[in-house]
Protein backbone atom coordinates (compact mmCIF):
# COMPACT_ATOMS: atom_id res chain seq x y z
CA UNK A 1 0.00 0.00 0.00
CA UNK A 2 3.11 2.39 -0.52
CA UNK A 3 1.01 4.61 -3.04
CA UNK A 4 -1.81 5.70 -0.83
CA UNK A 5 0.09 5.90 2.57
CA UNK A 6 0.54 9.47 2.46
CA UNK A 7 -3.25 10.31 1.37
CA UNK A 8 -4.51 7.73 4.21
CA UNK A 9 -2.44 10.03 6.69
CA UNK A 10 -3.14 13.26 5.59
CA UNK A 11 -7.12 12.14 6.02
CA UNK A 12 -6.19 10.77 9.35
CA UNK A 13 -4.66 13.35 10.47
CA UNK A 14 -7.34 15.53 9.79
CA UNK A 15 -9.48 13.85 11.38
CA UNK A 16 -7.97 12.98 14.85
CA UNK A 17 -6.18 16.54 14.70
CA UNK A 18 -5.24 17.39 18.48
CA UNK A 19 -5.40 13.60 19.50
CA UNK A 20 -2.15 11.66 20.11
CA UNK A 21 -1.23 9.19 17.01
CA UNK A 22 -1.06 5.54 18.77
CA UNK A 23 3.11 4.75 17.94
CA UNK A 24 2.20 1.46 16.66
CA UNK A 25 2.47 -0.85 13.49
CA UNK A 26 0.17 -2.26 11.91
CA UNK A 27 -2.02 0.66 10.19
CA UNK A 28 -3.99 -0.79 7.55
CA UNK A 29 -5.26 -3.97 7.86
CA UNK A 30 -6.63 -5.87 4.27
CA UNK A 31 -8.59 -9.40 3.87
CA UNK A 32 -6.47 -10.92 0.89
CA UNK A 33 -7.81 -13.24 -2.09
CA UNK A 34 -5.41 -14.87 -4.17
CA UNK A 35 -6.20 -17.03 -7.50
CA UNK A 36 -3.12 -18.62 -9.77
CA UNK A 37 -4.07 -18.69 -13.30
CA UNK A 38 -1.87 -21.41 -15.33
CA UNK A 39 -1.85 -21.68 -19.21
CA UNK A 40 -3.16 -23.98 -21.92
CA UNK A 41 0.43 -25.64 -21.70
CA UNK A 42 -0.05 -26.00 -18.23
CA UNK A 43 2.50 -23.38 -16.95
CA UNK A 44 2.03 -20.89 -14.32
CA UNK A 45 0.78 -17.36 -16.27
CA UNK A 46 -0.30 -15.00 -13.60
CA UNK A 47 -1.44 -14.75 -10.35
CA UNK A 48 -4.78 -12.74 -9.50
CA UNK A 49 -4.93 -11.00 -6.43
CA UNK A 50 -7.91 -8.85 -4.45
CA UNK A 51 -7.80 -6.89 -1.48
CA UNK A 52 -10.64 -5.60 1.03
CA UNK A 53 -9.79 -2.50 3.17
CA UNK A 54 -10.58 -2.67 6.52
CA UNK A 55 -13.47 0.32 7.27
CA UNK A 56 -11.75 2.58 9.23
CA UNK A 57 -9.35 2.91 6.07
CA UNK A 58 -11.81 2.87 3.93
CA UNK A 59 -13.73 5.87 5.36
CA UNK A 60 -10.22 7.87 5.73
CA UNK A 61 -8.90 7.23 2.34
CA UNK A 62 -12.83 7.81 0.90
CA UNK A 63 -12.87 10.82 2.56
CA UNK A 64 -9.58 12.10 0.85
CA UNK A 65 -10.96 11.69 -2.37
CA UNK A 66 -13.83 13.94 -1.40
CA UNK A 67 -15.95 11.23 -2.15
CA UNK A 68 -19.08 9.02 0.12
CA UNK A 69 -19.92 13.21 2.25
CA UNK A 70 -23.22 11.59 3.32
CA UNK A 71 -21.16 8.61 4.39
CA UNK A 72 -23.54 6.11 3.02
CA UNK A 73 -21.03 3.48 2.81
CA UNK A 74 -21.18 3.57 -0.96
CA UNK A 75 -20.47 6.03 -3.94
CA UNK A 76 -22.66 7.28 -6.68
CA UNK A 77 -22.85 5.66 -10.51
CA UNK A 78 -20.91 9.25 -11.02
CA UNK A 79 -18.34 8.79 -8.56
CA UNK A 80 -17.21 5.22 -9.02
CA UNK A 81 -14.84 6.38 -12.15
CA UNK A 82 -12.78 8.50 -9.60
CA UNK A 83 -12.04 5.21 -7.78
CA UNK A 84 -10.86 3.17 -10.64
CA UNK A 85 -6.99 2.62 -9.99
CA UNK A 86 -7.21 3.94 -6.21
CA UNK A 87 -4.58 2.00 -5.27
CA UNK A 88 -2.94 1.21 -8.47
CA UNK A 89 -0.99 4.36 -9.04
CA UNK A 90 2.52 2.57 -7.59
CA UNK A 91 5.78 4.56 -6.76
CA UNK A 92 8.66 3.66 -8.27
CA UNK A 93 10.19 0.66 -6.60
CA UNK A 94 6.72 -0.47 -4.38
CA UNK A 95 6.77 -4.75 -5.63
CA UNK A 96 2.98 -4.47 -4.65
CA UNK A 97 3.52 -6.67 -1.72
CA UNK A 98 3.15 -10.17 -3.41
CA UNK A 99 6.34 -11.95 -3.22
CA UNK A 100 6.58 -15.37 -5.15
CA UNK A 101 9.83 -18.03 -4.65
CA UNK A 102 10.87 -21.22 -5.34
CA UNK A 103 13.80 -22.90 -4.35
CA UNK A 104 14.79 -19.90 -1.88
CA UNK A 105 14.73 -17.46 -5.33
CA UNK A 106 12.09 -15.11 -5.61
CA UNK A 107 10.43 -14.45 -9.06
CA UNK A 108 9.90 -11.21 -10.91
CA UNK A 109 6.48 -10.29 -11.41
CA UNK A 110 4.77 -7.49 -14.06
CA UNK A 111 3.17 -4.46 -12.82
CA UNK A 112 -0.40 -4.27 -12.38
CA UNK A 113 -3.16 -4.88 -14.75
CA UNK A 114 -6.76 -5.42 -15.32
CA UNK A 115 -7.20 -4.07 -12.20
CA UNK A 116 -11.10 -3.55 -10.66
CA UNK A 117 -12.09 -0.62 -7.69
CA UNK A 118 -15.27 -0.76 -6.06
CA UNK A 119 -16.38 0.76 -2.56
CA UNK A 120 -19.68 -0.96 -1.00
CA UNK A 121 -20.56 -1.44 2.64
CA UNK A 122 -18.32 0.49 4.11
CA UNK A 123 -15.12 -0.94 2.56
CA UNK A 124 -13.11 -0.48 -0.21
CA UNK A 125 -12.58 -3.05 -2.59
CA UNK A 126 -9.49 -3.79 -5.44
CA UNK A 127 -8.42 -6.61 -7.63
CA UNK A 128 -5.46 -6.58 -9.93
CA UNK A 129 -3.64 -9.59 -12.18
CA UNK A 130 0.25 -9.60 -12.03
CA UNK A 131 1.74 -11.71 -14.71
CA UNK A 132 5.30 -13.99 -14.49
CA UNK A 133 8.05 -12.55 -15.40
CA UNK A 134 10.24 -15.33 -14.18
CA UNK A 135 8.04 -18.13 -14.57
CA UNK A 136 8.04 -21.14 -11.60
CA UNK A 137 8.35 -24.39 -12.29
CA UNK A 138 5.07 -26.17 -11.66
CA UNK A 139 6.95 -29.93 -10.97
CA UNK A 140 8.22 -28.30 -8.26
CA UNK A 141 6.61 -26.40 -4.93
CA UNK A 142 6.64 -22.46 -5.19
CA UNK A 143 5.40 -19.90 -2.55
CA UNK A 144 2.99 -16.88 -2.93
CA UNK A 145 3.55 -14.68 0.21
CA UNK A 146 1.22 -11.57 0.22
CA UNK A 147 3.07 -9.15 2.64
CA UNK A 148 4.26 -5.85 3.57
CA UNK A 149 7.91 -6.06 4.70
CA UNK A 150 7.86 -3.05 6.59
CA UNK A 151 4.12 -4.49 8.22
CA UNK A 152 2.53 -1.12 7.89
CA UNK A 153 -0.04 -3.15 6.31
CA UNK A 154 -0.74 -6.59 7.44
CA UNK A 155 -2.81 -8.92 4.85
CA UNK A 156 -4.64 -11.98 5.61
CA UNK A 157 -5.68 -14.58 3.37
CA UNK A 158 -9.70 -14.84 4.34
CA UNK A 159 -10.82 -17.36 1.92
CA UNK A 160 -9.03 -20.68 0.31
CA UNK A 161 -6.69 -19.84 -2.78
CA UNK A 162 -7.88 -20.54 -6.15
CA UNK A 163 -6.39 -22.83 -9.00
CA UNK A 164 -7.32 -21.82 -12.44
CA UNK A 165 -6.36 -23.83 -15.60
CA UNK A 166 -5.36 -26.91 -14.12
CA UNK A 167 -7.04 -29.51 -11.76
CA UNK A 168 -3.95 -31.41 -10.55
CA UNK A 169 -2.74 -28.69 -8.62
CA UNK A 170 -3.21 -27.30 -5.02
CA UNK A 171 -2.77 -24.34 -3.01
CA UNK A 172 -2.52 -24.54 0.71
CA UNK A 173 -1.90 -21.85 3.51
CA UNK A 174 0.87 -22.28 6.15
CA UNK A 175 0.76 -19.97 8.89
CA UNK A 176 3.75 -17.92 10.43
CA UNK A 177 5.06 -18.86 13.86
CA UNK A 178 3.12 -16.53 15.77
CA UNK A 179 5.62 -16.75 18.86
CA UNK A 180 8.81 -16.80 16.64
CA UNK A 181 7.44 -13.42 14.77
CA UNK A 182 6.42 -11.69 17.90
CA UNK A 183 9.71 -12.75 19.73
CA UNK A 184 11.72 -11.00 17.06
CA UNK A 185 10.18 -8.30 16.93
CA UNK A 186 10.34 -7.58 20.80
CA UNK A 187 13.79 -7.86 20.11
CA UNK A 188 14.34 -5.92 17.15
CA UNK A 189 12.07 -2.77 18.44
CA UNK A 190 14.25 -3.43 21.59
CA UNK A 191 17.47 -2.42 19.59
CA UNK A 192 16.25 0.47 17.93
CA UNK A 193 14.82 2.08 21.11
CA UNK A 194 18.09 0.82 22.64
CA UNK A 195 20.06 2.84 19.74
CA UNK A 196 17.63 5.69 20.80
CA UNK A 197 15.91 5.65 17.20
CA UNK A 198 12.10 6.65 16.63
CA UNK A 199 9.88 3.16 16.44
CA UNK A 200 7.58 5.01 13.76
CA UNK A 201 10.77 6.21 11.48
CA UNK A 202 13.13 3.05 11.49
CA UNK A 203 10.33 0.27 11.87
CA UNK A 204 12.30 -3.09 11.59
CA UNK A 205 10.85 -4.88 8.34
CA UNK A 206 9.04 -7.81 9.88
CA UNK A 207 6.40 -7.93 7.62
CA UNK A 208 7.62 -11.73 6.41
CA UNK A 209 7.91 -13.07 9.68
CA UNK A 210 3.64 -12.04 10.12
CA UNK A 211 3.08 -13.70 6.84
CA UNK A 212 1.10 -16.63 5.60
CA UNK A 213 2.17 -18.25 2.91
CA UNK A 214 0.61 -20.38 0.06
CA UNK A 215 2.52 -23.41 -1.20
CA UNK A 216 1.50 -24.61 -4.59
CA UNK A 217 2.39 -28.08 -5.70
CA UNK A 218 1.07 -30.01 -9.13
CA UNK A 219 0.59 -33.69 -10.01
CA UNK A 220 3.42 -34.91 -12.16
CA UNK A 221 3.52 -36.89 -14.76
CA UNK A 222 3.70 -40.50 -14.49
Amino acid sequence: MAAIKTQALAAGLILCAGAQMVQAHPHIFVDSGLEVLFDENGQPEALRISWRYDPFFSMLLVSDMGLDPDFSGTVTEAEQPLLDGFDMQWIAGYHGDTHVTQNGQSLALSGPVEWTSEYRDGRLYSSHLREFVETPDPALEWTVSIHDPSYYTSYTINDAPQITGRDDCRARIFEPDWDAAGAQLEAALDEVLGAGGDIEVEFPPVGALFSEEVRITCAQPS
